[in-house]
């Protein structure tokens, strides 16, 4: 099971660094359903391979000049907050179970949350609408408010289930920051990278023991796919993969949510 899921790690990096946004959706299946890792430290674990594996990802962005710093703040300090709101003050006041004729535990919520996040996520890649900016109906005080304020929520979806939430902020940059889909891209990158460090710094700060040998091998898996991914997108079509990747997304996403529903006691 260690050598798939450091397959599984590779196509993580290889997804991210084709489509800037996705591969991390991947993240917590890998830990929880091939590494065998409990759902609440696999939130952690995902801050940091997640975190790690995009700013490998956004070098690339950045030697081509295609990332916007000061968006990347505006919108990535508000996320940190919300991650480590969600973190160190919202995830310790969830009870371990509750019962309501059925047991419902911690780590089904999560579980189930993510598998949610992951339906939605993958039915926005097969649709692969492009955002379009519309500047009649926001000024521009009102977008950087929108911006902060969608900072703060992704934050706080991060923060809940480890995945980078980017195609959530992906649109955001577009249709609020008013930025070109390729800078939005790069950019969303460096603010992934930015909240999901953080935020894994947070739980070690808290106590959490990271096994780093482990995360060791993982990093190599999705370095070797980030620099795989960057050589493979001269060739493909993002559109094309984006979309294949997002039925995929759905698949498991679907499959998560019955599976979790099954084994509610």
């Amino acid at each position: 099971m260690f050598i798939l899921g450091i397959i599984c790690s590779f196509i993580m990096g290889l997804v991210l660094s084709l489509l800037g946004a996705g591969g991390s959706i991947l993240t917590m299946p890998i830990l929880v359903y091939i590494f065998g890792i409990n759902a609440i430290e696999a939130t952690t674990y995902s801050l940091l391979l997640v975190g790690l594996t995009a700013l490998m990802a956004s070098y690339v962005y950045f030697k081509q000049g295609t990332i916007d710093i000061k968006t990347a703040f505006i919108f990535g300090i508000p996320s940190i907050f919300g991650v480590l709101i969600v973190r160190q003050l919202l995830l310790p006041l969830i009870p371990n179970s509750l019962t309501f004729g059925i047991t419902i535990t911690k780590s089904f919520l999560i579980l189930f949350i993510f598998a949610c996040l992951m339906f939605v996520s993958g039915l926005m890649m097969i649709k692969d609408r492009k955002p379009k900016i519309d500047k009649k109906n926001l000024n521009h005080i009102s977008k950087k408010i929108l911006v902060i304020i969608e900072g703060i929520v992704v934050g706080a979806i991060t923060g809940l289930v480890g995945a980078g939430g980017g195609f959530l902020i992906i649109p955001a940059l577009v249709l609020l920051a008013g930025l070109e889909m390729k800078i939005a891209i790069g950019t969303s990158l460096v603010i992934i990278t930015m909240k999901s460090i953080i935020g894994f710094g947070g739980d070690v700060y808290q106590g959490f023991e990271v096994d780093w040998i482990f995360v060791f091998y993982v990093l190599i898996a999705t370095t070797i796919g980030v620099l795989m991914g960057n050589y493979i997108s001269k060739f493909f079509s993002g559109h094309q993969l984006k979309k294949y990747f997002g039925i995929m997304t759905l698949f498991v996403g679907s499959l998560i949510i019955v599976e979790q529903l099954i084994n509610l006691n």
